[in-house]
């Protein structure tokens, strides 16, 4: 490591660590900390970043969010929801003029499961108008020159920044994984279906997830255990019954290659190698290895579902407000509706195939490792970086994270991805925790 890399590493490693979820959780639990308290110490941190972070469309009051604790497992945990997401005391604008004075009638399913797990909404997070490629305003916590990534770019921020502990983010190629990266973040995409992401506006059914972003795996597996579909829903749930994430065997791991390895940067590429031999260090077992091309085809074929879907869901919006979407947004329903019925189809039985044949490569592995990104998060506001990397684990619909891993010679954090079985998410979340132990060793 370059002496560089050190003071990077040096300066990280001093900056105050905020309070994460399962450590909040407990204090509250054990009445060491008032959720009051929590509250209050979120609104007035983000009182004093928001003014340049820009995580938040809009935010509840103090007053409202201490009158929002009951009791349960999420007691007091503030948490941010992306604005795509139905809120119905918040508006829910998916990043557009469009529906700037949308007020939902009823919140989404997940955020009513938050709710009556004793979490408390704290703000609607920005979003790339309807979850694609057109940035928002939020900057990266790390350097606010920065791209925090996106779709899910305030969340992955206001979790970075120590506003919040959890937020919701969704996910159609790579808007978990990559701001997580970029932002420094954990950052989870379940298999696709594990979360119910009703009321949450669509880019593509077929290939849209719900996620989260926290502060370390327990975190998120705290989360993911409570908010997947059949969680957990009472308050005698703890963190100590929720969360088992203890390997039997030491994992083994398969490094893959892709056809997008030249894109990694080369503070990317040695944040992988460091974290290979991290990993053999304390006991995996890591082998490079190439998927079938049959994998890449398929990914190839994203487009096709994804803009012939996009083509339906944004009819209306194309008919009544074409002036007021973004270029990205025509563009892409504009080329799905070039698609037929049969390609359509066609591509739909090929990801239904692959996500069926890639459990033979979990036969031998128990989880995948590539880049969540091609390095650092680019120095550029207009973009919010390549998705490429993330681009398998959306199609497939298998779990995926991300694992802060490093931080580059600008101080902005590098991480690494792991990819699961498909509906395995407790087994690759416990190689993750294997992973970041290992990491921080």
């Amino acid at each position: 490591m370059s002496e560089q890399h050190k003071q990077a590493e040096k300066q990280h490693e001093k900056q105050d660590r905020p309070i994460g979820l399962t450590a909040a959780v407990r204090q509250i639990g054990a009445n060491q900390l008032d959720p009051k308290n929590l509250l209050k110490q979120s609104f007035e941190l983000a009182n004093q970043l928001e003014p340049k972070l820009k995580a938040f469309v809009s935010r509840n009051s103090l007053e409202d969010l201490i009158k929002a604790v009951t009791p349960g497992p999420l007691s007091g945990i503030p948490v941010g929801i992306k604005d795509i997401i139905n809120t119905q005391d918040l508006p829910t604008t998916n990043g557009s003029v469009i529906y700037a004075n949308h007020h939902p009638s009823q919140d989404a399913p997940i955020v009513q499961k938050i709710r009556s797990l004793g979490g408390v909404i704290f703000g609607k997070t920005v979003t790339t108008q309807f979850a694609w490629k057109t940035p928002g305003p939020t900057v990266n916590p790390w350097n606010s020159a920065h791209t925090p990534g996106g779709s899910s770019s305030g969340s992955a921020a206001a979790v970075a920044a120590g506003i919040v502990p959890l937020a919701l983010g969704t996910q159609t190629v790579g808007s978990v994984v990559r701001p997580a990266a970029f932002c420094g973040v954990v950052g989870f995409k379940p298999s696709f279906g594990a979360i119910s992401k009703e009321g949450a506006h669509p880019l593509s059914y077929s290939l849209d997830h719900i996620g989260f972003f926290t502060r370390s795996v327990d975190d998120v597996a705290y989360a993911y255990q409570l908010l997947k579909e059949g969680g957990a829903e009472t308050s005698a749930d703890t963190v100590t019954t929720l969360i088992n994430l203890q390997l039997e065997h030491a994992p083994k791991i398969a490094l893959i290659k892709t056809p997008f390895d030249h894109l990694m940067s080369a503070e990317q590429q040695q944040t992988i190698q460091l974290a290979v031999q991290k990993l053999e260090h304390a006991g995996a077992s890591v082998k490079t290895i190439e998927l079938s091309a049959q994998y890449w085809d398929g990914v190839n074929q994203m487009p096709t579902i994804m803009s012939y879907e996009a083509a339906q869901i944004h009819r209306e919006h194309l008919e009544k407000h074409q002036a007021l979407l973004c270029e990205n947004i025509k563009e892409l329903a504009t080329k799905g509706a070039e698609y037929t019925q049969d390609q359509y189809d066609a591509a739909l039985a090929q990801q239904s195939q692959l996500r069926k044949s890639v459990s033979e490569v979990f036969k031998d592995f128990d989880a995948l490792l590539t880049a969540p990104a091609t390095g650092e998060a680019p120095n550029d506001l207009t973009w919010t970086g390549d998705p490429s990397f993330c681009a398998l684990g959306s199609y497939l619909g298998i779990p995926a994270i991300n694992l802060p891993a490093g931080m580059s010679v600008n101080g902005l954090p590098i991480g690494i991805q792991l990819m699961g079985n498909y509906k395995e998410d407790e087994a690759l979340l416990k190689v993750a925790k294997f992973a970041e132990q290992s990491l921080s060793s």
